[in-house]
């Protein structure tokens, strides 16, 4: 293992901080719920995507690249995806329309975090590619008596299960109100939920015990941890919203189908977001997709680098709501510029700080974080060579590279700064102060400031920042 760090995490299910034990420190394993391929991701998916990146960066670096596994998979068969298919394609067979659809924006998305500076997942399984394994947890469910087939459908029978709802602290009576619960006369509990469904001549299907159809929405996921990360595992991570009915029907499926005490041991959840201080929607023309912010001008009449927009999406903690705001993009873009420029100097390979680990290891912490980069880099700008190898490793850590933003005109040579505060000192002791000003004043004019002091030997001695 590479570090000494103890993460700590708050854990959904408990409702508390706690230090973080993987069940295997040789094989760590997270799932984080992704992408229904039917559009193109907006910037409410790009925030999920990017925290649970910088936690997968975090375990790699305490546990080792090669003992953590993290999974996010791509849901392509879905009736959202169906309904987008027949619109784009009317004249092509749904198949042929679905795969088209599907491969459109499964490519769209992997572009996007990748332009955000994501690491690819270990594994990125596809829902069509899990069907066996989730007829298989459909068909134990049955046999424990927690599924039943009414009006076309398997359905889960919520009250089998006697603590349902642990994850998000709903009881049964609750489930009607607010939530996406579909209610159905064939149900035999309004919060029962779909694990298979018939598919007609017209929409896509599997052969199965229970007639040619198509998975519901939860059993996917369940299949896909269990297959890839087994049946009990981590990390379960995603967005706030899938707390309820999402990853409470996928606890309550796999646990009984398995006959566990718990699915996931840690379950993490990134807040809501909102756009200059309204929900997102396209009814009020704020609704923006990764892509439109990194290659268009829509978002502040501009496009802009995708590292700029990670770091703007780290600026909040991660389980507090965020304003996604053209004003927060641009510090964010003036703060990286800023440690990117300082940072554009280091010629080795330096290591990230520990201060900054330790900082991030506090559930995620990136404004203690950001703090310390801050530390790391006012000293760099005083010419410690070793901050700014550290500062180089560091950004690389979070996925930012160490000049990505920067114009051959904003990258300093920190060599020639230093050899002209020598030439300068040279001048000063040789009383050639004219010389002295000249130079202070071309390096000022570059946005670099002189401070002059002695050391315990009387020695004039001169340090420099960068303020610009």
């Amino acid at each position: 293992m590479g570090s000494d760090v103890t993460l700590k995490l708050h854990n959904t299910l408990t409702r508390t901080r706690e230090d973080f034990v993987p069940l295997d420190p040789n094989n760590v394993r997270m799932y984080v719920c992704g992408p229904t391929v039917y559009d193109f991701a907006h910037i409410g998916n790009a925030r999920p995507a990017i925290v649970f990146d910088v936690l997968f960066r975090l375990l790699r670096h305490v546990y080792g690249a090669d003992h953590v596994t993290y999974v996010r998979n791509i849901t392509d068969v879905d009736d959202k995806i169906n309904a987008r298919a027949a619109r784009d394609y009317p004249n092509s067979p749904l198949n042929e329309a679905i795969r088209k659809v599907t491969e459109t924006t499964a490519a769209q998305y992997q572009k996007d975090t990748t332009a955000l500076g994501c690491l690819q997942p270990t594994v990125q399984p596809r829902a069509t590619e899990n069907i066996d394994e989730m007829q298989r947890i459909i068909a134990s469910l049955q046999q424990r008596g927690h599924a039943y087939e009414a009006g076309g459908e398997v359905l889960f029978a919520v009250e089998t299960m006697d603590d349902y709802g642990a994850l998000s602290g709903r009881d049964l009576s609750q489930n009607l109100a607010g939530a996406r619960v579909e209610v159905d006369a064939h149900k035999r509990n309004p919060a029962d939920f779909v694990l298979w469904k018939l598919s007609s001549a017209s929409e896509p299907g599997w052969d199965s015990p229970w007639g040619r159809g198509r998975p519901g929405w939860h059993i996917e996921c369940s299949a896909m941890s269990e297959r890839y990360l087994g049946q009990v595992f981590d990390i379960h991570a995603g967005g706030l919203d899938l707390i309820f009915p999402h990853h409470e029907n996928e606890i309550a499926q796999s646990r009984c189908a398995h006959g566990t005490e718990t699915m996931a041991r840690y379950w993490l959840h990134n807040g809501f977001l909102q756009v200059e201080g309204q929900k997102m929607s396209k009814s009020l023309g704020n609704f923006i997709t990764i892509n439109e912010l990194l290659e268009t001008d829509r978002f502040g009449g501009r496009s802009w680098p995708g590292e700029v927009l990670r770091l703007a999406m780290l600026m909040t903690h991660y389980r507090e709501p965020i304003d996604f705001t053209v004003k927060r993009v641009e510090e964010a873009e003036e703060k990286l510029r800023g440690w990117q420029r300082t940072a554009s100097a280091a010629k080795g390979t330096g290591t990230p700080d520990a201060s900054v680990i330790e900082a991030l290891a506090d559930d995620l912490n990136f404004h203690r974080a950001s703090v310390a980069i801050d530390v790391i880099a006012r000293k760099a700008n005083r010419g410690v060579e070793t901050a700014v190898e550290c500062l180089a490793a560091t950004l690389e850590f979070f996925g930012f590279s160490k000049d990505g933003l920067l114009s051959d005109a904003l990258v300093f040579d920190h060599s020639r700064v230093e050899d002209a505060v020598q030439a300068r000192l040279a001048a000063l002791n040789a009383k050639d102060f004219a010389k002295a000003d000249e130079i202070r004043s071309a390096l000022l004019a570059e946005g670099i400031q002189l401070m002059d002091s002695k050391n315990d030997a009387g020695e004039r001695v001169t340090k420099w920042e960068i303020k610009r």
